[in-house]
């Protein structure tokens, strides 16, 4: 009997706890997201724009790769940004069959800008722990993550 209440002690524990890590998690993504969405930007959109002005030219096979995404919809965030003149798409001389993604110069624009801002969002969202903190929850979900 008293290991079925300590298993129910510590199933209400663990549910009480992914509970909070996910209101936690919606909490810091919504504030993240915040200065993206401000910018005019979705959440997948700014991603290209980040891989693209780190690393230069991809293939979209590349940029999903990198950005941990799904190819479903990775070519209507392309489009989209092309549309709006942020990144130029070309045939890659390698294979005339795959197009290269490249940040125009309205896109580095953009990022110049909005990457500073993005950073001291992050900087306010985490300033809340002490650096000890930080480490400790780090170590944490990565113990959870099995990364």
């Amino acid at each position: 009997m008293e290991n079925k209440s300590l298993l129910n002690t510590q199933t209400e524990l663990n549910m009480q706890t992914l509970r909070i890590l996910n209101r936690c998690s919606q909490s810091v993504h919504k504030k993240e997201l915040s200065v993206i969405k401000d910018s005019g930007l979705t959440a997948s959109q700014f991603e290209v724009l980040e891989v693209l002005r780190d690393l230069g030219d991809l293939r979209i096979s590349d940029i999903i790769e990198k950005i941990l995404a799904t190819g479903g919809n990775m070519t209507v965030v392309i489009d989209n940004l092309a549309k709006d003149g942020l990144v130029q798409q070309s045939v890659d001389p390698q294979d005339k069959r795959v197009k290269l993604i490249r940040i125009s110069d309205k896109g580095k624009a953009l990022m110049d800008d909005l990457i500073p801002r993005y950073l001291d969002n992050i900087n306010t969202i985490f300033d809340k722990l002490p650096e000890a903190e930080k480490k400790t929850l780090r170590e944490i979900l990565t113990k959870l993550s099995g990364l």
